[in-house]
Formats: C-alpha cells, sequence, structure tokens
C-alpha cells in the first residue's frame, strides 16, 4: 500500500464544530446552481407590462412602483453573483487533487448525471473509497467555498 497524501486544504484542528449533513446540502446546492449556470447560462427577467382598460381608484400613498428599475438590478446583480460563484468554484476545484477532482467532476458537474455506481467502475474505485474520496472533496469545498454551517447550538453557547 501506499503512503496516503493528504490535502493541504484539510485543516488539523476545528475550533467549532460543523454540522456534516448540512453542509453537505449546502454544497450540494452550490454546485447545482453553477451546474445550471454552466449548462444553461443566466435567464434574465422581462417586464411584463400590460395596460388594463378599466379604471381604477388609487390611494395616495406617493409610492412608485419601479419594475423595470428592479428588475434590471436583479438581471445585473444575480448575473455577476452566478459569474462569481464560477469563478469561485474553478479555484476551489483546483485545490482539489486529480482524483477527487473527477468525482466531483463526474457526480455533481456533468450533464449526464451518472451514478455513484457507474463512476466508481469507470474510476476503478471500490465503493467505500468511491464515498471516502467524495466526503472529503465535499469538505474542502466547504471550507474553500465558505459554506460550511455550524452547529447552532454549541454557538449559542458559545456566544451567550
Amino acid at each position: 500500500m501506499g503512503k496516503r497524501r493528504k490535502n493541504n486544504l484539510q485543516l488539523t484542528f476545528n475550533i467549532l464544530p460543523v454540522d456534516e449533513k448540512a453542509t453537505r446540502l449546502a454544497v450540494e446546492e452550490y454546485l447545482e446552481t453553477v451546474r445550471q449556470y454552466r449548462q444553461i447560462g443566466f435567464v434574465r427577467r422581462e417586464a411584463a407590462i400590460t395596460q388594463a382598460y378599466s379604471y381604477r381608484e388609487h390611494q395616495s400613498t406617493n409610492a412608485i412602483s419601479k419594475q423595470t428599475e428592479n428588475i434590471a438590478v436583479y438581471n445585473v446583480d444575480k448575473e455577476a453573483e452566478l459569474a462569481a460563484k464560477d469563478r469561485l468554484l474553478d479555484m476551489a476545484m483546483s485545490k482539489l487533487s486529480s482524483i477527487q477532482r473527477e468525482v466531483i467532476q463526474r457526480s455533481y458537474l456533468d450533464d449526464e448525471g451518472e451514478f455513484d455506481f457507474i463512476v466508481c467502475g469507470d474510476l476503478g474505485l471500490s465503493d467505500r473509497t468511491f464515498r471516502r474520496i467524495k466526503s472529503e472533496a465535499l469538505n474542502i469545498l466547504a471550507a474553500a467555498l465558505r459554506v460550511e454551517v455550524y452547529e447552532v447550538g454549541y454557538v449559542e453557547k458559545l456566544y451567550s
């Protein structure tokens, strides 16, 4: 058996306990958002302006509707946010080992959505090794993407 290399992003200490399940869901949601952005691109919102033919009495609230302005701001901000998420994921993926990168790419980012047992067979890994590599990669991505979720009760105790 060869020597097992530790990834240089793995921390040797935990200051706060991480909620593993919630962190994994947050990373998977992040990966799904980026996958959809890469596959489809950004779908812009458009104003739905239709003229009403009946007269409507309005109250004098002096509030104005800025529908077009709100939609334009959303389109610009959301597209920039998705592009930034994509760049951050690329940087985080570059820090993974080649096998971890391949597992994450094929499990979450490819268009086909292959099952894990198929990826295991293609990569020549056992199921246990595959799950270990995937779990380590998701933990590294959680730290790199800053989406770790900490246990709520412990954090509240710490600050009270």
